[in-house]
């Protein structure tokens, strides 16, 4: 059979019979390498580094060196290794057969690593190709063969990194999150159509990030995945970095370069669903193996792709087992699960006749909760204070809160109430802001029933949405002004913080996967300007813990004045754990600058640490500084009064001197 290592290599062959039997398949005596204690874990969906025994990896046997094979295909009459060892063709090394847990292995001697593979699969007439679903590494795209690769021979430098996080109290530590896809964060000067490797990103990146102030880094999906527009949200190799940027041990290096430098690793996660590419998951035996075979249950209608059946052992051990693989191999930080909502409702996205109740009539996946919770409990096991992070749309109940609780035990979730509410806020144009006041204090309702980031995400910058820039209303000076005031705002708010790429310096094209960010703007002050304030937002948060201790704590945020409607002001106080350690926050979200009378808890002189009005973030440099002094007076229930400026559309932001 000729090797045809295309995108969609799909096509059923001819069917060559795999002729070997199972009882001679072994091309020398050796002891299998899954034992029946795997075979069993396995099947009860609980061997949690299952990819430690299934796909590929270099065995020595009585002195010969190879590589063993394993793959789970229970309904096929046939599987084979082919590769370019053995010219692709599938008569050469067939499997063997565990009956009846159905899975195959085989050990072939003289095999190297970096060697290219797939499996053939025989089901009755029906021969196909099939990339390994537990690779650990594969051909540039569009080329779909699976590599062997061998994942222990970096030399870590991060335990230093991995003893701190094990007492990192990440509720009440600042969480700043600078979202990444790495092929459009930058690209060569000199080669723009050309993606940067993960070595040339992390030696940028890392300096970037320790200049900007931020605490940790997400990166859009780096699992392989065919088709670049997907972003990487549409996954073949799971257990495989992409080999667009490098191999294995070149993202090792970038995620233990953060760790080295005290930047943590957050990677997109998604185990909602996969494409139908021939060479990946979809019908991998000849049968909805992986996927449900009712399409009312197993096709994703909103993005042409395929649900996984979570309910089957098997599958729910490859993705659990998947999550701890990236912990454990790679050593990230952090897990942000894709999708949450569309795994959590049997009728997500689809008509009412186009899904399947429960056993109780309900619209829950229940084997999706189950999973979920079980993924939650390992990853808190294996790895404590490792994150999770929902992306979770509705108001799903207890999705941050501990599973012995009822809840689905992620750490966070992104708030997308927040996040919709306070975009539509600001698209307003000033003059009509006050009839939609309630739009950012409803937020403040709900802010403590879960663990909130606060997301402006690479969701928000595309599909015609424009950029933020974009998004505001007003002249060059007032987009720039309500840019900064939206960021200011954000991270002032209750909630942890997560900002795409870009949106720190204002680009103004909306954001497109192809191409490099708009670096050329930064020679423009604005652009400047608004980067400086994102840099200082992050520095007063880690250096204020009123900022960030009790972000999930309503005793860490108290409204001053949140009726002045008319106006479209805001006055709040966030604290810390330890009183008198507060901050009074000033918003305007008009133009007009103002002057008003605002009670605070203590007379004491008042401090402005911050302005984003401020000439050096290209404002008015309007504001309260150096500071204001408080005096007797009752005004907002409070014991003291303070006269303070509200500059144009702009944030103030004053400490109590004691």
């Amino acid at each position: 059979m000729s090797n045809k290592n295309t995108k969609n290599n799909d096509a059923n062959s001819s069917p060559e019979k795999i002729t070997s039997t199972p009882n001679n398949l072994n091309p020398i005596q050796y002891e299998n390498f899954l034992t029946d204690y795997d075979l069993y874990l396995l099947g009860e969906g609980t061997h949690w580094k299952s990819y430690e025994k299934l796909g590929a990896h270099l065995r020595e046997i009585n002195g010969i060196k190879g590589v063993n094979f394993a793959v789970w295909a229970p309904n096929a009459t046939g599987v084979s290794v082919i590769g370019d060892f053995n010219q692709w063709n599938p008569n050469t090394n067939p499997m063997h057969k565990h009956i009846p847990s159905g899975f195959w292995e085989v050990f072939i001697p003289n095999i190297h690593e970096w060697a290219t593979y797939k499996y053939a699969i025989l089901n009755g007439n029906q021969l196909c190709e099939k990339s390994d679903p537990f690779e650990f590494f594969a051909e540039v795209p569009p080329c779909t063969a699976s590599r062997v690769v061998e994942l222990d021979h970096f030399k870590w430098n991060d335990s230093d990194w991995l003893n701190k996080r094990k007492k990192f109290n990440w509720q009440h530590e600042p969480i700043s999150i600078y979202e990444v896809h790495l092929g459009s964060w930058q690209r060569p000067g000199d080669s723009p159509q050309r993606w940067l490797t993960y070595r040339e990103i992390a030696d940028k990146l890392v300096t970037y990030i320790l200049e900007m102030g931020y605490t940790h880094i997400e990166l859009l999906p780096v699992s392989e995945h065919p088709l670049s527009a997907s972003w990487g949200y549409q996954i073949i190799g799971y257990y495989a970095s992409t080999s667009r940027y490098g191999t294995p041990e070149d993202f090792m290096y970038l995620v233990d370069s953060c760790h080295q430098n005290g930047i943590g690793v957050i990677v997109d996660w998604v185990p909602a669903h996969f494409p139908r590419d021939g060479h990946g998951l979809h019908q991998f035996d000849g049968t909805a193996l992986y996927e449900h075979a009712d399409p009312r249950q197993g096709e994703h209608r909103d993005w042409g792709t395929l649900i996984f059946n979570y309910g089957r052992n098997e599958v729910r051990n490859f993705l659990v087992s998947n999550a701890i693989f990236w912990l454990d191999k790679y050593h990230v930080d952090g897990l942000r699960v894709d999708a949450v909502a569309s795994m959590l409702y049997l009728d997500y996205s689809r008509e009412p006749d186009d899904w399947i109740p429960n056993e109780f009539g309900g619209r829950e996946n229940l084997k999706a909760i189950e999973f979920i919770k079980i993924m939650n409990e390992q990853v808190g096991i294996q790895f404590p204070n490792v994150l999770t992070i929902a992306e979770e749309s509705t108001a799903w109940p207890g999705v941050s809160r501990p599973t012995y609780c009822g809840g689905l035990g992620f750490s966070l979730k992104w708030n997308m109430g927040w996040m919709n509410d306070t975009l539509r806020y600001m698209r307003h144009d000033p003059v009509h802001r006050k009839f939609h006041h309630d739009e950012l204090t409803f937020s403040l309702i709900y802010a403590f029933h879960e663990n909130f980031i606060l997301p402006i995400s690479h969701d928000e910058v595309v599909h015609g949405k424009g950029s933020i820039l974009d998004q505001v209303p007003g002249d060059l000076w007032q987009k720039f002004a309500n840019a900064r005031l939206l960021y200011s705002y954000m991270w002032t708010h209750p909630g942890k913080k997560l900002q795409f790429m870009g949106c720190e310096f204002g680009q103004w094209n909306e954001w497109n996967f192809d191409e490099s960010l708009q670096w050329h703007l930064l020679q423009w002050e604005p652009h400047n300007g608004l980067r400086t304030c994102i840099a200082d937002l992050n520095k007063m948060y880690k250096n204020e813990p009123a900022l960030h201790e009790l972000d999930f704590d309503g005793g860490g945020f108290e409204w001053i004045d949140c009726h002045n409607w008319e106006v479209s002001t805001f006055a709040f106080i966030r604290k810390a754990k330890k009183w008198p350690d507060f901050l009074v926050v000033l918003c305007n979200f008009t133009p007009v600058p103002r002057t008003m009378k605002i009670g605070v808890p203590i007379n004491c002189y008042y401090e402005e640490i911050f302005s984003s009005d401020s000439v050096f973030y290209g404002g008015s440099n309007s504001g309260n500084g150096p500071g204001v002094q408080a005096f007797d007076e009752n005004t907002h229930g409070r014991p003291a009064t303070i006269e303070v400026f509200f500059p144009p559309l702009a944030i103030s932001i004053l400490k109590p001197k004691l």
